[in-house]
């Protein structure tokens, strides 16, 4: 960034492509991708910069943050590169980008546009210069960004602006009441009104950013600045420690607009760092050399740039063992969303899952795979809802990655009991993704280098289908893959009897269907004792979980969990024709639409 433009295309070795497509990817492929991402970046913020030249704010000119931040480049550039690489920063390019073209919503345009401030305090911080700026602070606070968050007190609610001042990696916020108009649309448009100027200090110094309790340097009277570092989930490497953000501070941490803080309180901290430990030791396998191997399935926890956590803040109550909530999001490479589970199984699947994504979108921002008209009428053995082909190839991307940790985790079972619970997930997976590949290869809408690619994953996936696996496993993975399918089709098809549409786009019934499928990770196990109908089916008697699913239905005739059981219990217990075409149109068990 601080160097002459220069126009150098990006030409991805077909060796290190078809690494990707595969599902994997060496440590050199990730790297190509990262520096396609920083390219990528890079030139949005200039457009950003450019978009940003003419807008009416009450902070810092942004030629003048924009100064700041090429100076603390100079003197600190991988640093400050790193700063502007962030995932999150990213996602605020992105967020601004939107709202510069009418499409999100947020705090008013200058907020938004005000934390280039934040950013260029945050690199002179980092890179020890003096910096002389004003920043935006919503409800008394100011993030920081790569640094954590200041908070400002006596300060009242709402939106308002700080004297930022920093000077050989020291800062201090001069508190400034000001009244600041804004439009409807977020604009401002008024004069900063100052009102009883309070100068505090901020206690944060560069050799100490991410101390919990930092040398404060001493100022004036009055209450001191909280500061409240970012935090870092820590693992070991034989070069040493590699600390990745555990960011509960950044307003552009999430995949949307900017979000409130939701600091985690030090218990669940410390149990995300347990957790994420525990992680890597799974991801490791039993050898040890998990990390140091490439392929589906396997990643480097150090290539993760941010862990994002959601939905909770304590540690009661307890967390859930598997992953309730994960996300990722194209703008913000290496980033991963996650609602902390209690297993670290699930966690590492959850990490595996949210890099394959990272991996992909970083993929199409370099090549058209294909021609999406966006229309939401594909089965996804993964979802409760119809997709569109975009989400049908990043789902069968992540979860051939998915299947391949499954499988080296079948590899390192410790005993029968993991290695049945192993493979039936790695079968699960590598059926389900299997077939959506086929999906998309039938689909005609793949280009050259989206059938490459699919075709890529294909051969991955049926070398795959031909490994040994236990059979119990098998028995189970295809029964929940077919139960799973049943409950679509029964939710979401429209049950006509002609044939006219193919098997791949069926009619659909209007609107998003939302159904929990509580039968995935139910299946994962053989049932000791079975009870219900589900467990019998599990557990190999499909007779007596029919009769179950029968009893079901009498009481609640055409439910779709029940008679997604009863059919494919049926199917297994009477084998025919008969059973293959209920098994194939299922709703046509469901009264007849008739137009």
């Amino acid at each position: 960034m601080t160097g002459a433009q220069r126009h150098v295309p990006f030409r991805m070795p077909d060796e290190l492509f078809a690494e990707v497509a595969s599902g994997g990817g060496s440590a050199e492929a990730v790297a190509f991708l990262e520096r396609a991402e920083r390219s990528r970046r890079l030139f949005l913020l200039r457009t950003l910069l450019e978009r940003l030249g003419p807008l009416s704010t009450p902070l810092t000119p942004v030629a003048e943050a924009w100064r700041v931040l090429k100076e603390a480049a100079e003197a600190a550039p991988g640093p400050v590169d790193r700063l502007l690489l962030a995932p999150a920063t990213g996602g605020w390019i992105a967020h601004l980008l939107r709202r510069l073209h009418g499409t999100a919503t947020g705090p008013p345009v200058w907020v938004d546009a005000g934390h280039l401030c934040s950013l260029a305090v945050s690199a002179s911080l980092i890179a020890g210069i003096r910096a002389d700026l004003w920043v935006p602070l919503t409800d008394g606070m100011t993030h920081l960004p790569g640094l954590g968050l200041a908070r400002v007190p006596e300060t009242r609610p709402g939106f308002a602006v700080g004297h930022a001042l920093a000077d050989k990696g020291e800062l201090r916020i001069v508190e400034t009441r000001c009244d600041v108009d804004s439009d409807p649309d977020g604009v401002w448009s008024g004069p900063v009104t100052s009102r009883a100027l309070r100068p505090t200090t901020a206690p944060l110094r560069g050799d100490a950013v991410r101390a919990e309790h930092p040398d404060v340097a001493p100022g004036p009277p009055g209450p001191p600045v909280s500061w409240f570092p970012l935090r870092t989930l820590t693992h070991f490497t034989p070069a040493g420690p590699v600390a990745i953000p555990l960011d509960d501070l950044d307003p552009y941490r999430d995949l949307d607009g900017p979000i409130a803080p939701a600091r985690l309180e030090d218990a669940e901290a410390a149990a995300w760092q347990r957790l994420f430990e525990a992680a890597v030791a799974v991801l490791a396998g039993r050898d040890g050399s998990g990390l140091m191997r490439t392929g589906p399935g396997r990643v480097d926890p150090a290539v993760i740039r941010a862990v994002v956590p959601w939905g909770r803040t304590a540690v009661l109550p307890p967390a859930p063992r598997t992953v309730q909530i994960s996300a990722s999001s194209g703008d913000a490479f290496g980033a991963m969303v996650i609602a902390r589970p209690s297993s670290e199984f699930a966690l590492a699947e959850t990490l595996v899952h949210e890099f394959q994504h990272s991996k992909l979108a970083a993929l199409l921002h370099l090549f058209r795979l294909l021609d999406d008209d966006r229309a939401e009428r594909y089965y996804a053995p993964w979802r409760a809802d119809p997709r569109h082909l975009t989400g049908l190839l990043h789902g069968a991307y992540a979860f051939t990655g998915v299947a391949g940790f499954w499988r080296d985790r079948l590899a390192d079972a410790p005993d029968s009991r993991a290695a049945e619970e192993a493979g039936y997930h790695f079968a699960l997976r590598r059926l389900q993704s299997r077939l959506v590949v086929r999906t998309l290869l039938r689909s005609g809408r793949l280009t050259a280098q989206g059938r490459s690619m699919v075709s890529g994953l294909a051969r991955t996936l049926d070398g795959w289908l031909r490994e040994t696996v236990p059979p119990a496993a098998v028995g189970r993975a295809r029964i929940a893959a077919a139960l799973h399918r049943t409950e679509w089709r029964l939710h979401n098809v429209v049950p006509v009897a002609d044939d006219a549409h193919t098997p791949d786009t069926p009619p659909l019934r209007p609107g998003r269907v939302s159904w929990p499928d509580v039968r995935t990770y139910a299946f994962a196990t053989l049932p000791e004792a079975p009870r219900t109908a589900d467990e019998h089916l599990a557990a190999g008697n499909p007779a007596a979980a029919l009769a179950g699913y029968a009893d079901a239905l009498a009481a609640a005739p055409g439910e779709p969990h029940a008679l997604a059981g009863w059919i494919v219990a049926h199917a297994a217990v009477e084998p025919g024709r008969h059973a293959r075409r209920m098994l194939a149109r299922p709703e046509l068990l469901q009264p007849l639409t008739r137009s």
